[in-house]
């Protein structure tokens, strides 16, 4: 059986190819991909900044488990699936402990490995988590980016009552907003540059929705001021000038330059600077991934909202050019590989 799947072409150009399909070995699933999602570091890869990935792109990704390997006992043929992407080596200290994201044999589907911009997918089977019964691949597709929001909350401590300043409200801005409501936050604002995102925004129940320079207007000082834009932003600088102190900042947003900010006024308010990669499971306590899910279920018509175009996977060149402008209203933006 024939199948395909999308590949970089060079800077601005990606396409599809035809592959043959594959036979899950021992611990493997076969996922038939239903829809996958366009990710800021795939976008960063098509601009030509960085690395290019020589396999298949794509990291948020649902389908359907169509065929599994020997040896896999928790996941079936016909079962609705979200994936993690991450492949490690389950034996180390990290993994043990359930931060497997820190592992040295960490390997990601569609970086290193081949990912979701496919028609079928290969996968360990422990990467593979149930969608539940109110979520569809739609929803299922923003369950990775939705384990990024939830992972970079919980690094910076918030809780029940805690106040919060998002900056950006890109596709894991209004998600880590979102996550913060769900876990419990009594105050949430956010910044965001487009009309689309401001009106996001609002039917998130966030409190304050303010422009991308007005950061020091923020009602209610945050405790945890969480950036989620990278680029060439000086939002790392932004975050430490607006967090309370003894507060914290998660670095979510993927840099193009190293950022700037000002050192003294970290120490002096004594402040929590954290990186915040993907999600992990610790311990004790349950996956970002699962926490991601029972959020999606619960806001399942609010959130998918935040999917603003879906394209058939022989359009990836258009879905990633539609993705990338500015102007073109999208927020998050889908492949259908299997219709």
């Amino acid at each position: 059986m024939t199948d395909t799947e999308a590949r970089y072409q060079g800077p601005g150009r990606i396409g599809v190819v035809e592959t043959i399909s594959a036979t899950p070995g021992p611990g493997q699933v076969r996922v038939r991909v239903q829809r996958c999602g366009i990710c800021g570091s795939d976008l960063h890869a098509f601009r030509g900044h960085g690395m290019m990935p020589p396999n298949c792109p794509g990291h948020e990704m649902s389908g359907v488990v169509d065929a599994v390997g020997a040896g896999v006992r928790a996941v079936r043929e016909g079962d609705r699936v979200a994936i993690e992407p991450l492949s490690r080596c389950g034996q180390c200290r990290y993994c043990m402990a359930g931060n497997y994201h820190l592992c040295a044999g960490l390997e990601f589907l569609g970086l290193g490995l081949a990912g979701g911009m496919a028609t079928q997918l290969l996968a360990p089977d422990y990467t593979t988590f149930a969608l539940p019964s109110q979520v569809d691949f739609t929803l299922g597709a923003l369950a990775e980016p939705t384990a990024v929001a939830v992972h970079a909350v919980r690094l910076g401590g918030v809780r029940e009552g805690s106040r919060v300043l998002v900056l950006g409200a890109g596709t894991i801005g209004l998600l880590t907003a979102a996550a913060c409501r769900h876990l419990g936050a009594g105050f949430v604002a956010i910044t965001a540059r487009h009309p689309q995102q401001r009106a996001l925004a609002a039917t998130l129940g966030v409190d304050q929705v303010l422009g991308p320079d007005d950061y020091g207007a923020v009602s209610e000082t945050p405790e945890a001021v969480i950036e989620t834009v990278g680029g060439e932003a000086t939002t790392v600088s932004d975050a430490v000038y607006a967090a309370a102190r003894g507060g914290s900042v998660v670095i979510v947003g993927l840099f193009e330059k190293t950022p700037a900010f000002e050192p003294l006024i970290m120490l002096i308010k004594e402040l929590h600077l954290v990186g915040s990669m993907v999600y992990n499971r610790p311990q004790p306590g349950r996956a970002d991934f699962e926490v991601a899910l029972d959020l999606l279920a619960s806001k399942a018509q609010t959130l998918r909202a935040l999917v603003t175009h879906t394209f058939d996977l022989a359009d990836v060149q258009q879905a990633f050019e539609t993705a990338a402008d500015k102007h073109s209203g999208a927020v998050k933006v889908l492949l259908a590989p299997n219709g």
